[in-house]
């Protein structure tokens, strides 16, 4: 199975977690569409089948990221869990 590069995970997520917002706050047909799309997406990049399981699954693979991969720019919280593992 291919797999995701971190970064376009994390992307991948928050684009979801924004749009749950704005799908709540106004529940339109154009943004419940976009978040199916989405969805669809990160279940294809994490071999899934329903959302939930993607965005868990999406979120285990961001702190795997090789650590040695600076194409990848680091959150603080990753960065700190990074250095301490060496």
């Amino acid at each position: 199975m291919l797999m995701a590069h971190p970064a376009v995970l994390r992307k991948t997520i928050e684009q979801y977690r924004t749009l749950a917002l704005l799908h709540a706050e106004s529940g339109s047909e154009e943004v419940r569409q976009r978040m199916e799309d989405v969805a669809y997406t990160l279940c294809v990049a994490t071999g899934t089948r329903d959302v939930d399981a993607a965005l868990i699954a999406a979120r285990h693979r961001l702190p795997g990221a090789r650590v040695a991969d600076d194409s990848l720019l680091a959150t603080g919280e990753a960065r700190g869990r990074a250095t301490a593992d060496h």
